[in-house]
């Protein structure tokens, strides 16, 4: 047989075997895909099982108040955390929390932030002192508070200082900063470094600087609340938007306004203080004091913690609906006070600001706090602002509309402009029929019998202006009849350690033409809603 024919019939005969055996060849593949994929799983449960030995925890469910529920974790981690209470279960499981994070208002005596810890910087100026000195005297105690009114310069009074004020410092001299605005006014220079100043003082077991202006009103049992959220071992910047969108984009709403005061944690105040002078001098173009701290806090890269309850109340005229739809958030400070009608009818500023501090002083977590209920029977819906007024609205008001503020103001530039705020508000219905009967605070009082805050409010209106109302047809009785309302609540001091929630009420129904509604406000039960409807 020929060479080449001999070639040709052995690669035949290697072809036909490659072709009879070539299925061993998958089975090997499939084969050393298995082995594979066991030798993957096994390394991936040695994984885990040793980093659950070293306290790794998985499965948390964060929960209100920063508590975490561990759905699984180790023996060695169960070293580092501390049970909160014996009957901290749920669905059979320890509710258990680092240590390291518990909150500050929630716990033991050693680790609760309370008004001590806080150190108040108050920019005051000499030409205004004596007109705005009584809004500081509303909420300043001496004796419990520490702080210092920083001036610009030498007043007769500090001769014989009243001490129902917080002491008294002159600034430094900062005549060596430019200042190049063309409208503002230098001393924000001055007043932007009082944070700096007053941790040169060298104060002991400060955890936090809280600044504000002489025109600004402080709650301090809210503003402590608020701040026993935050480390303060940590760099925190806390305070409040503007009320005003124009303001907000001109200045950065990464600003807090100084105005409705603002708070910078220890630790920020100490790195703010090492840079804030050579930091001053590359913003000489700023306007204010607020914008050139909040430069310097930016360059140190810490991030802007916006509370809704500092107010700058940068708006004018009657600040009504804006306070009787507050946020749910606690009221922590008030400013500009001089800009708006006085929060009562019929008292001057001052008084009205005492009035609603006082009403503070019973039930501070809830003064301004907005729970919605329903008449069902008579069809009325109720809007109550805790310590400030009542309303009344003859029909079906939803709560989507209700929490938003009624335009009872005006913006910064006294316009009517709904697209000037940076929240959502409502306009004043036209026809009167739809306009709410307002009720406000008349007394406030603490009812030991029955561990109660009661509240009365009554109508403010005139003899004359009620006169020219005119008569609400419909099937709808009128609420005008109702000459007093009386609101009973149980004070709550944990209420903002919760997920943020209004407290519901519910009518007490007396007789139908009754001239006084009793309301109940409580913590809303599992399952309640707010609705007319059943």
């Amino acid at each position: 047989m020929p060479l080449e024919k001999m070639k040709h019939d052995q690669n035949l005969d290697v072809g036909c075997v490659w072709k009879k055996f070539h299925w061993i060849g998958r089975l090997m593949c499939f084969l050393v895909g298995i082995a594979f994929t066991g030798f993957c799983v096994c390394s991936l449960t040695l994984l885990h099982t040793f980093q659950t030995s070293y306290g790794v925890y998985y499965g948390a469910l964060q929960e209100p108040g920063g508590c975490v529920v561990l759905q699984e974790t180790s023996a060695a981690y169960k070293e580092q955390v501390v049970l909160i209470n014996s009957s901290s279960f749920i669905n059979g499981t320890e509710k258990l929390v680092p240590a390291v994070s518990l909150w500050n208002a929630n716990f033991g005596a050693a680790e609760r932030t309370d008004l001590s810890h806080i150190v108040f910087g108050i920019g005051a100026s000499a030409r205004l002192w004596e007109t705005r000195k009584e809004y500081v005297k509303l909420w300043w105690r001496a004796g419990k508070m520490r702080g210092y009114v920083w001036f610009d310069e030498w007043i007769p009074a500090m001769d014989s200082w009243d001490r129902r004020f917080p002491p008294w410092k002159i600034s430094a001299n900062t005549s060596g900063f430019k200042y190049t605005h063309k409208q503002g006014k230098r001393s924000a220079i001055r007043i932007s470094r009082i944070v700096s100043e007053s941790f040169r003082l060298g104060l002991a077991d400060v955890r936090w600087f809280v600044m504000g202006d002489d025109d600004t009103v402080f709650v301090a049992e809210n503003l402590v609340t608020v701040l026993s959220k935050y480390d303060h071992t940590q760099l925190y910047y806390i305070g409040g938007n503007s009320e005003s969108h124009i303001q907000n984009q001109y200045f950065t709403y990464n600003m807090a306004f100084g105005g409705g005061g603002f708070a910078i944690s220890y630790a920020l105040a100490k790195a703010v203080e090492r840079m804030q002078d050579k930091c001053l001098e590359r913003y000489e173009q700023l306007f204010g004091s607020d914008d050139r701290v909040q430069a310097c806090v930016a360059e140190l890269g810490v991030g802007f913690t916006r509370e809704p309850g500092f107010h700058q109340f940068d708006i004018s005229g009657n600040p009504f609906g804006f306070l009787a739809a507050h946020p749910i958030a606690p009221l922590v400070s008030l400013h500009h006070l001089d800009m708006v009608d006085p929060l009562f009818p019929n008292m001057d500023r001052v008084q009205s600001l005492r009035h609603l501090l006082n009403a503070a002083t019973f039930d501070p977590a809830a003064v301004l706090q907005q729970s919605i209920c329903y008449d069902r029977r008579r069809r009325w819906s109720f809007s109550v602002s805790m310590g400030y007024a009542v309303q009344i609205f003859r029909g079906i008001v939803s709560p989507r509309e209700l929490e938003k503020p009624a335009r009872t103001f005006s913006d910064w530039q006294h316009r009517d402009n709904f697209l000037s705020y940076p929240f959502n508000t409502r306009p004043l219905p036209r026809n009167p029929c739809q306009r709410p009967l307002v009720f406000q605070l008349s007394n406030i009082y603490y009812q030991p019998s029955t561990d109660t805050v009661l509240s009365n409010y009554t109508r403010q209106e005139e003899e004359e202006k009620e006169k020219t109302m005119p008569v609400c047809g419909g099937r709808i009785s009128s609420p005008r009849r109702v000459q007093t309302i009386q609101v009973s609540k149980h004070r709550g001091d944990n209420f903002w350690f919760k997920s943020p929630r209004r407290n519901c009420c519910k009518i007490k129904f007396g007789k139908r033409k009754s001239k006084q509604v009793e309301i109940k406000v409580a913590d809303c039960e599992d399952g309640e809603i707010i609705s007319m409807y059943p």
